[in-house]
């Protein structure tokens, strides 16, 4: 427990001194990638700048997916039906470490669900224990409950809205060819090796965050009044006064909405199996959120309620796909991505990608957009070496989520719910990816022998 607390502090002081805000964040980002694309590849300025600029806009309907995920995720999380789940797990915990270890389960179990739902559930979530244990005379360290709730969503790309093994298993999809087919999702999130290496990784995370507890000078409790002070907000109902009130406040509407969505999606699981997509994952969310809303404007509450989460994330969206376009246009990636294809064997192929996809994360924190751009090369290196496919689209998976526990962008979402500046808590999240290099690494290195 010693050498934890003691590995966590100095990344703790780093964050808190030399971090910058994400929208600085992704600024120098694009600083970075523009003097690396001319010094590395040798291409002009003018051939970075034009391929940044034509970038911008090559996610925007991509973007448009994630916003529906988000605002749907972020609706169904604060629905009565799981705002009482959560409330009563809030209560639960005895102890400080139970208090910890509870936040990162839920928020891992979530995030396997959608990672949506795993990083404002797990906001609500540290909020919720964070209230209970206040009034229960447990002394929990805030930042630290809600480094334990992003550390949590570090699984998500395991689990059911995984963006890179719902790609590649939707027809039509840019990779088809090149792969030769569709990769079901039996061969990646529901492979035995997958879902066996999401149960490990998730507590070691748990049992990692617990020994984390600082000591009991350096704790700081969460601003309780505050955070009931928004719950009191959350819980307003309307009035209903004239006809159109009524309307409005109708259970009747909202339930007859979700009972269209629930028979597309009951058509489109009994006659395709369980083929995912993104959509598909967007309106099983929605479907929900329909299903438990007092109402159809209570409904339109509860996305309104997103909009501090989900707007932070939009505006810096385009500005990751210009890096992604720079990166691309230049042959940074490919440069980047080619290297560590070279250096691979047909085992050590998916590990490399793990660690390409950690790297190439920080520049494009989107699991769809990195493998529009990292998937080709290293699908054409994994022909060649004879390497499954499958097993290159979770190695990049893999990356993607490992490397967001510092990388700033995600957090975005949760620290609004959570009333937290991401300073306060990244430090504690370094520790948990210095952790998670060894339990995702060692899980598709060992599936791939």
């Amino acid at each position: 427990m010693g050498v934890l607390k003691r590995t966590a502090r100095p990344f703790v002081i780093f964050v808190e001194r030399y971090y910058p805000d994400p929208f600085v964040f992704v600024i120098a980002l694009t600083a970075v990638t523009l003097v690396a694309a001319v010094v590395l590849t040798g291409s002009s300025v003018t051939l970075a700048l034009t391929s940044w600029g034509d970038g911008l806009p090559l996610l925007l309907a991509f973007m448009a997916q994630i916003a529906v995920t988000l605002i749907t995720a972020h609706a169904l999380a604060q629905t009565d039906t799981v705002g009482r789940l959560l409330t009563w797990l809030g209560t639960q915990p005895r102890s400080a470490a139970q208090c910890y270890l509870l936040v990162a389960l839920v928020s891992g179990i979530a995030s396997l669900l959608s990672w949506g739902i795993g990083l404002i559930a797990g906001a609500i979530i540290a909020r919720q224990v964070a209230v209970q244990a206040s009034e229960r005379g447990i002394r929990v360290h805030y930042p630290l409950l809600v480094a334990c709730a992003y550390a949590g969503f570090s699984v998500w790309h395991m689990g059911y809205s995984g963006s890179a093994p719902l790609f590649v298993a939707t027809p039509g999809n840019a990779m088809e060819d090149a792969i030769g087919r569709l990769i079901p999702v039996q061969e990646t999130m529901l492979a035995r090796w997958n879902v066996l290496g999401a149960f490990f990784s998730l507590i070691v995370i748990a049992a990692t965050c617990a020994l984390m507890h600082p000591n009991e000078e350096e704790v700081i409790e969460a601003p309780v009044d505050k955070l009931r002070a928004a719950e009191a907000r959350d819980a307003e109902r309307a009035s209903v006064d004239s006809v159109a009130e009524r309307l409005d406040n109708s259970r009747s509407l909202s339930v007859t909405l979700a009972l269209l969505l629930s028979g597309y999606l009951a058509h489109w699981f009994w006659t395709r199996g369980f083929e995912l997509t993104l959509d598909v994952v967007n309106w099983t969310f929605l479907c929900l959120g329909l299903w438990l809303a007092r109402s159809p404007v209570h409904y339109i509450r509860l996305v309104r309620n997103a909009g501090t989460a989900v707007s932070p994330v939009l505006i810096q969206y385009p500005f990751y796909a210009g890096i992604m376009g720079m990166m691309a246009g230049t042959g940074l990636v490919a440069l980047l991505s080619d290297w560590f294809a070279r250096i691979a064997s047909t085992q050590s192929l998916p590990f490399w990608a793990f660690v390409s996809g950690g790297i190439v994360n920080f520049f494009v924190p989107s699991g769809g957009g990195q493998w529009a751009v990292q998937g080709p090369i290293f699908i054409e290196a994994a022909k060649t070496l004879g390497t499954d496919p499958a097993l290159i689209v979770m190695g990049v998976a893999y990356g993607d989520q490992w490397s967001n526990l510092i990388q700033p962008f995600w957090a975005i979402p949760m620290l609004a719910v959570a009333g937290l500046h991401l300073r306060q808590m990244m430090g504690y999240t370094f520790v948990i990816f210095i952790v998670t290099f060894f339990t995702f690494g060692t899980t598709i290195f060992l599936a791939a022998r």
